[in-house]
């Protein structure tokens, strides 16, 4: 007998979703790193608190993160840093460039 309707064996539809989800890249470990730390352009850190630099990925996680670690502080958006604004400034000031060794 069977095993009470029950397929046998895995679908090829199963298996392709079990691989796709074992081999995707969640964004922690090592391979996360800098994509949370907003070094990665389009990361995911992208606002930085004025008063600890944590960082978070949008204004609303900001003021959650304020409103539960720094309550006797009042929650100013503006002085909130946006790395990905600062960083896009940063790139266009025009800074010299890495000088490499004197030594021949």
């Amino acid at each position: 007998m069977t095993g009470k309707a029950k397929p046998k064996k895995h679908t090829a539809k199963e298996i392709a979703a079990k691989i796709d989800a074992a081999t995707t890249n969640r964004g922690g470990g090592k391979a996360g790193l800098a994509d949370r730390s907003g070094q990665v352009k389009g990361g995911h850190a992208k606002f930085e608190c004025p008063h600890c630099k944590i960082t978070a990925p949008d204004v609303k996680t900001m003021q959650i993160h304020h409103e539960s670690k720094h309550p006797k502080i009042p929650f100013e958006e503006d002085k909130v840093t946006n790395l990905h604004v600062d960083r896009a400034a940063e790139a266009s000031k025009g800074k010299p460039g890495v000088r490499g060794s004197l030594k021949k």
